[in-house]
């Protein structure tokens, strides 16, 4: 994106010294950038390589809080928070930008293959519908109606109507080239060293080379946040979980919900006929191979459910890595730092959050409210925060 129309790729040296400084410039960084920009406040965003192309290009962009759920708590409402955002938000990237995110409300199929299965997915349904959200629990023939493709070891379903797609690589940019055109500044190809941090305040940024000033900083370096110095998040904190996918292409479409196996992997058709099959979570390090038992694994499932799949052609694999924290809710708001705020730790659900954590880190920078309670997402959940 160097040199695009919208100035992403701005010199260091038209970098004001007030300006907030962002670190990473995926979804969640171009994110903030965007609202903050908005508000007329200069805002510069560090990153290393191209913005948004590490996880939040790679996802596979399932807008699926009551998929994802193991049960009621804060990650599911502040889930059906974000999901609700995203059909104005897409309106508005496509007027700001032109890019069309691919938002579509294509619903979930979350399936069982045995009768324990059901009886966990009618348990899930009794639980959500109590929380206020909308799910039905499909018989084996109303599901072969909805879904004929469907293989014949899948026995009963859950669906959830609200459930949606967007297609990450698309959202990346659009959100990095809409916080550039309102006036973020870029700086590409630059490694964070750490935090300056000086009498318990931030004053600024140290780069390979040089110190940038500023009081205020947001942290939203994905699975590389623990190796910031002076970051607040340890890197046994915020960990990368390495995640596999697969494209195949099949044409015309065999299915047209998301498919979603709790626990073992999914398939999200896409409109053009491409389906992103996966994935895996592999505690791995920083090890970006894709190998043969995760393809195995994603494919087997993949034409368990969908046996017609068994003849489409593979486009393409590849894998990235996931921001892991242990009870798998994201690390969000100020720290016992001034001037330190964190947006890092969302694991599975960074496309889904990327909306709320924009809007709620950016109230949060500029007004000192995020217009939403993050305590549950607070680093000093950890024991021995920075």
């Amino acid at each position: 994106m160097t040199g695009s129309s919208f100035g992403v790729g701005t010199a260091a040296g038209s970098i004001a010294g007030d300006d907030v400084l962002i670190v990473g410039g995926g979804v969640m960084g171009s994110a903030v950038a965007l609202r903050l920009a908005q508000r007329g406040i200069g805002v510069t965003v560090v990153e290393r390589g191209i913005p948004g192309a590490e996880a939040s290009s790679a996802a596979a962009g399932m807008l699926a809080p009551q998929t994802e759920a193991d049960g009621p708590g804060p990650m599911l409402a502040l889930g059906v928070k974000s999901r609700a955002l995203y059909p104005d938000l897409a309106a508005e990237l496509r007027e700001l930008t032109g890019i069309d995110v691919g938002y579509q409300r294509c619903g979930v199929l979350a399936l069982g293959f045995h009768d324990e299965d059901e009886r966990a997915l009618s348990f899930r349904r009794t639980w959500q519908v109590a929380q206020g959200q909308r799910a039905e629990l499909l018989a084996e023939p109303a599901l072969r109606a909805l879904e004929p493709a469907l293989g014949p070891s899948v026995r009963a379903a859950l669906h959830f109507p609200d459930d949606a797609q967007v297609n990450p690589a698309a959202l990346a940019r659009a959100f990095s080239q809409a916080a550039a055109a309102a006036g973020a500044r870029f700086l590409q190809g630059r490694y964070v060293r750490r935090v300056v941090v000086e009498q318990g305040a931030v004053t600024g940024l140290e780069l390979d080379g040089e110190v940038l000033s500023t009081d205020k900083v947001v942290l939203a370096a994905g699975s590389w946040s623990g190796l910031v110095e002076g970051g607040g998040v340890p890197a046994s904190v915020v960990r990368p979980a390495r995640g596999q996918l697969v494209a195949i292409e099949t044409r015309p479409p065999l299915f047209h919900h998301v498919l979603s196996v709790h626990g073992k992997g999914y398939l999200v058709p896409r409109r053009d006929g491409t389906v992103i099959a996966g994935s895996t979570v592999e505690m791995v390090g920083f090890r970006k191979e894709v190998t043969v038992g995760g393809l195995a694994t994603i494919l087997t499932l993949a034409r368990t459910l969908v046996p017609g799949l068994a003849d489409a052609p593979v486009l393409s694999s590849w894998s990235n890595f996931r921001p892991y924290t242990e009870d798998q809710l994201p690390v969000l708001g100020a720290t016992a730092v001034r001037g330190l705020y964190l947006a890092t730790g969302h694991h599975r659900n960074g496309i889904l959050l990327a909306p709320i954590t924009g809007d709620a880190i950016a109230g949060l920078v500029a007004t000192g409210d995020a217009g939403v309670d993050l305590a549950p997402f607070s680093v000093t959940r950890f024991a021995g925060p920075a």
